[in-house]
């Protein structure tokens, strides 16, 4: 869809990639300000073996049937999709997460459980993202909108005690009161809302996974990149006191990277259950050329 996109596909094909067979990526050439998925979707005629599109699900795979164009997405031999909501989701993939400290930090001590603290994350959001998801699905924002979701579920701190416990507590109380919220504006909504909990979670949505479908900027930019940086920022401080020597402190802070370039390179992410559904379309595509 966009040139952010290019290294996630490639680092993807790449493992497809033969004497015989080669996949070059490129963004879809286009002369307006049309968003890139939309001119994707504009060129699925245009699709075949030697031409594969290759775009998020956003919502598309989780409202399959239920909207036009996830009907396309859905259906379209020759489109792949990420199934999570987005690429960014995959670089967000939590088991992959102390890694992208280490290498920020050339620090691998583990003082941070990212995997535990998710998973409450999660936990605490999850009503409030069938809310967003299901106002997204009847394509109305009067109940709750992508902009209300995200400052509902943004992180603006991490407290590191007891694993982020104190954060924790935090957001579950704003996300108590939005509930509430929505719960006495929308009565007429709350059965729906319930029963399309139940319907998404066909698709592998649970309450402890939320992170794979939200937004992916959302995560990334208001809740991975604040834990990151607590975490690297502690890393750091637990290091140069280590360090005796000003030499050894300048060669260290020299061996330092960004936190956020390191996130955008990460490819450790290939155990994800949705990155497998991914990985059997492309595999039946490769099975369909020979």
């Amino acid at each position: 869809e966009g040139y952010d996109d290019v290294a996630f596909w490639r680092g993807i094909f790449d493992d497809y990639e033969t004497d015989r067979l080669k996949f070059e990526i490129s963004v879809p050439p286009r002369q307006d300000l049309a968003k890139g998925k939309r001119v994707l979707l504009d060129m699925i005629p245009e699709s075949s073996p030697d031409l594969l599109l290759c775009v998020d699900s956003d919502f598309d795979y989780l409202f399959d049937g239920h909207t036009e164009q996830s009907r396309l997405v859905n259906e379209s031999p020759y489109l792949f999709h990420t199934y999570a909501y987005a690429t960014e989701n995959y670089l967000c993939h939590p088991p992959s997460l102390h890694r992208i400290c280490a290498k920020a930090t050339k620090n691998d001590t583990l003082i941070f459980d990212f995997e535990a603290f998710l998973r409450e994350y999660s936990r605490i959001i999850y009503p409030l993202f069938l809310w967003y998801a299901y106002s997204a699905r009847r394509k109305s924002e009067r109940a709750f909108s992508l902009i209300d979701f995200r400052t509902s579920v943004r992180l603006n701190y991490l407290d590191l005690r007891d694993n982020g416990q104190p954060t924790l507590e935090w957001l579950q109380r704003q996300a108590d009161k939005r509930l509430h919220a929505l719960e006495v504006h929308n009565r007429d909504w709350t059965h729906e809302v319930r029963l399309f909990g139940e319907q998404i979670a066909e698709y592998g949505v649970t309450p402890y996974n939320v992170y794979y479908f939200m937004q992916g900027h959302t995560l990334l930019d208001n809740v991975i990149i604040t834990l990151l940086h607590a975490v690297c920022d502690k890393l750091r401080d637990i290091t140069k006191q280590g360090v005796a020597l000003k030499n050894e402190i300048s060669n260290y802070n020299n061996a330092l990277r960004n936190v956020r370039e390191v996130l955008l390179d990460n490819e450790h992410y290939k155990d994800c259950f949705l990155y497998h559904k991914l990985q059997n379309d492309i595999e039946r595509y490769v099975a369909s050329l020979k």
